[in-house]
């Protein structure tokens, strides 16, 4: 049996990237999804190749950012779907900018997205999921809210966020039936990166991590699988590094004895 046989699931930024690609995994394993993103051609996209596979999807135009889609986004999926078992908050966007250089207006709007997005959509899918009695919210954090990174101070603060704000949804929501875990990844080969990390970026990833390449979008698409499905009913609170190795490692060289 499929593991997410008949669930409803909420995927934020499932137009292209990590989003697009758990939304396809969520649908191969009997997920009906709803693909919700700003880019409502890249929504649609997603959505039709998910149907043209035999899948149940529907597409969404959202501003992750703005309560009152966000809570229309929710509602519509209740009116069609009667319920809500999982939410994936990927949404996000990305600033590599040294700190003396970073605008108001950059910090406030990856803040706005990254971490306002997550709190707004998690708030409104978990007042669903707690009338019903059961639900998992999965969180896209990353490695740059774990560890400092030249240029990632807005977005490493905005994803530091979110691993706090997990942690304590967690909490809050366990007495509901309600789970909240995240996925961090490390350096992921999607059409962001493939445009804003360049050779010197991607050499010093490599170096670093003890794997020696990014991760794939699929790989972090199975991860999320496994935390939205029943497997991981026990698991709560807890950060699930998808890095290959990278928080885990420190010197790394050649030892020859």
């Amino acid at each position: 049996m499929r593991r997410l046989e008949n669930k409803i699931a909420v995927v934020t930024g499932a137009g292209r990237g990590i989003g697009r690609s758990i939304a396809i995994r969520f649908a191969q394993e009997g997920a009906g999804v709803v693909v919700a993103d700003l880019d409502a051609p890249s929504a649609a996209r997603t959505t039709a190749e998910i149907e043209a596979s035999g899948g149940r999807a529907r597409a969404h135009a959202v501003d992750v950012g703005d309560q009152a889609q966000v809570e229309e986004l929710m509602a519509s999926t209740v009116r069609d779907g009667a319920r809500i078992d999982v939410l994936v908050n990927v949404a996000g966007v990305g600033l590599t900018k040294l700190i003396l250089n970073t605008t108001l207006a950059q910090w406030e709007h990856v803040l706005r997205v990254n971490l306002t997005g997550c709190f707004l959509c998690s708030q409104a899918a978990a007042r669903v999921m707690t009338a019903q009695g059961c639900g998992k919210i999965i969180n896209i954090a990353s490695l740059s809210g774990q560890r400092g990174g030249t240029g990632r101070a807005a977005y490493g603060a905005s994803k530091a966020g979110v691993t706090m704000l997990t942690k304590v949804m967690a909490v809050e929501m366990a007495p509901y039936g309600i789970t909240v875990n995240e996925i961090a990844p490390g350096p992921v080969n999607t059409e962001m990166t493939a445009v804003t990390h360049d050779e010197a970026t991607r050499n010093a990833y490599h170096r670093l991590i003890p794997m020696g390449r990014y991760a794939e979008r699929d790989e972090i698409a199975a991860a999320a699988v496994f935390l939205a499905s029943s497997e991981a009913d026990f698991v709560n609170g807890h950060t699930l590094n998808v890095d290959g190795g990278f928080a885990a490692a420190g010197l790394i060289f050649d030892l020859k004895e």
